[in-house]
């Protein structure tokens, strides 16, 4: 049947004219016509029954066969949706608390994520676009304008932000370019994670941006409210940096340093603070921020700040005056005092700048470490201490290679050896520091502070600066106090005080309180990213206060150690 309808079928030559989807359509609806005219006349046809012919019948004379199916157009019903919102709420407010349906139908549309929804379906109805994108291709050259372009070859990220607040990026130029160098931990495009290490910025709110990351820098400082970037992704794996606590044994201001690349970034900090690295992978610029809180922001490396040290004169010729150990006075004829590790030569090598520390429960330390120059009350504290507390602190017994007085014993005042034994001791670094005066060895043995803690008690030592290189390790887990100078006129005040209440019998000259001024002064500079804690001896009363309230806390307190002695 089939063929002797489409065999009834023709085309004349005038419709070869005909566009091929003209000539398709009235193919189709010629065919259709012809189909049905011989359905009607096949009533008796022996090829099907009348059941399927009616059914066929009925499927091709349906609506349905002779619709032109075409991509149906998505065009907005209105564009003021907001508004229209607004009305029925009004109508809606009324009958809100009668009606449980509206009252539910009211709270929807008042839905923030709602009225976003209409406010964008709007601006989309309306065309109205803030920042309409320019070509993806504008960019690109001549030759590349007909090659078809990745979708995710372009990006364009938005942000939002207030007129001067700083975005926590910084540029530099690569083949032409700018491409984000770093991203500050903690700022506004860290937090919102659209931008990463490498990406190359196009354009800033249409404009072009050029190749001058100062400009760049200004005009993202600028900017404010919607701000919309055009970028080319680097997609590069991010990178979990290593994160760290660093003790700051400098001063820094961003504000005068000519290398930085952007001072609104840089992060200042004084020495003694503790910072808290987040990224190191820049060689002179690393990301911190304080252990307080605060955003991150850039400080110089260790690297960067060694360099710009290294050749800067140190003043390391601090007077060794004052006596090595107690016990010594007199007129002084002849002295030679070194350490066993030679550290004055390791302090002419050695750049004070970062230095690694870890946070650890409260502890006791095992040695308390007195540092000062002569005459400013060291040894006054100590004797305070241990009268204080017998049972909680102890000190070392010196040493000495000459011969015991009548009234001496052994293991008193001091331990006695033949000058043989020191020499050989000595030889063999069992001694922390020594020295030669009137021709006889004196010293403090490393075996005597050990003897000290094994009984539990704290060691008080009160030692020439140089010994904290031997002392400050996990073996002796050392408290270091700096006990220093008041002013010269403070000073001289104290020492007349104490003659007249009998303390001390010798005044001091000029010349002496001076020295002990400086003395105390050049310690501090050389030596002061030892020190754990700074007293100034303006009172023996308040400064032994200060110093036996701080050792309590060590046992209440978390603590800040040197990295090493944890692990």
């Amino acid at each position: 049947m089939a063929g002797t309808v489409f065999g009834r079928l023709s085309l004349e030559k005038g419709d070869s004219t005909n566009s091929l989807e003209g000539l398709d359509n009235k193919l189709g609806t010629e065919a259709m016509h012809q189909a049905l005219d011989t359905l009607s006349d096949s009533t008796s046809s022996t090829t099907a029954n009348d059941l399927d012919l009616i059914f066929l019948k009925g499927i091709m004379e349906s609506p349905v066969a002779h619709e032109q199916f075409e991509e149906p157009k998505l065009e907005a019903v209105r564009e003021n949706n907001v508004e229209l919102v607004q009305d029925i709420l009004k109508e809606l407010s009324p009958i809100a608390h009668s009606s449980q349906a509206a009252d539910e139908l009211v709270r929807i549309l008042k839905e923030p994520h709602f009225q976003s929804l209409l406010e964008t379906h709007d601006s989309v109805a309306s065309k109205n676009y803030e920042t309409p994108p320019p070509s993806p291709c504008s960019f690109m050259d001549a030759a590349l304008n007909n090659q078809p372009v990745p979708p995710d070859a372009v990006r364009m990220v938005g942000i939002r932000k207030v007129s001067g607040e700083h975005l926590g990026v910084t540029f530099r130029v690569e083949n032409g370019e700018l491409v984000i160098a770093r991203i500050l931990h903690g700022g506004m495009i860290d937090q919102q994670g659209l931008l990463h290490v490498g990406d190359i910025i196009k354009e800033v709110n249409g404009k072009e941006v050029g190749n001058d990351p100062k400009v760049l820098q200004e005009m993202l400082k600028e900017a404010s409210g919607s701000v919309v970037l055009k970028i080319l992704p680097s997609y590069q794996e991010p990178h979990t940096a290593r994160q760290a606590f660093v003790k700051c044994h400098f001063d820094y201001d961003p504000s005068h340093d000519n290398l930085i690349p952007c001072k609104e970034a840089g992060l200042s900090f004084n020495s003694g603070d503790i910072l808290q690295i987040f990224n190191q992978e820049d060689l002179n610029w690393w990301q911190a921020c304080h252990i307080e809180g605060g955003s991150a922001g850039l400080i110089p490396s260790q690297l960067l700040e060694e360099k710009r040290k290294a050749f800067v004169k140190r003043d390391l010729e601090l007077a060794t005056a004052g006596p090595l150990c107690a016990g010594m006075g007199g007129k002084k004829k002849k002295r030679m005092m070194y350490l066993t590790t030679k550290n004055a030569e390791f302090d002419r090598h050695e750049l004070k700048i970062y230095e690694e520390v870890a946070k650890v429960p409260p502890f006791r330390r095992k040695t308390l470490v007195l540092i000062g120059a002569q005459g400013v009350g060291r040894r006054s504290l100590k004797n305070k201490l241990m009268v204080s507390d017998s049972q909680r602190y102890g000190t070392t017994i010196p040493f000495t290679s000459r011969k015991p007085k009548v009234d001496e014993r052994d293991g008193q005042m001091y331990s006695f050896m033949t000058r043989s034994e020191m020499e050989c001791d000595i030889k063999n670094g069992r001694f922390l520091e020594h020295g030669e005066y009137d021709g006889n060895f004196y010293g403090t043995k490393i075996s005597s502070i050990h003897e000290v803690m094994d009984t539990g008690k704290i060691c008080i030592l009160d030692v020439n600066p140089q010994a904290l290189k031997v002392l400050r390790t996990s073996e002796f887990l050392p408290y270091v106090v700096f006990i220093e100078a008041p002013d010269y006129e403070v000073l001289k005040a104290m020492n007349r005080s104490a003659i007249e209440l009998g303390v001390v019998t010798k005044q001091m000259t000029d010349s002496e309180l001076k020295r002990t001024v400086d003395e105390s002064e050049r310690i501090k500079r050389a030596y002061g990213h030892y020190f754990d804690l700074c007293i100034i001896n303006d009172g023996h009363e308040a400064a032994f206060r200060t110093l036996r309230s701080a050792l309590e806390k060590l046992t209440t307190e978390q603590q800040w150690v040197p990295v090493n002695w944890v692990f």
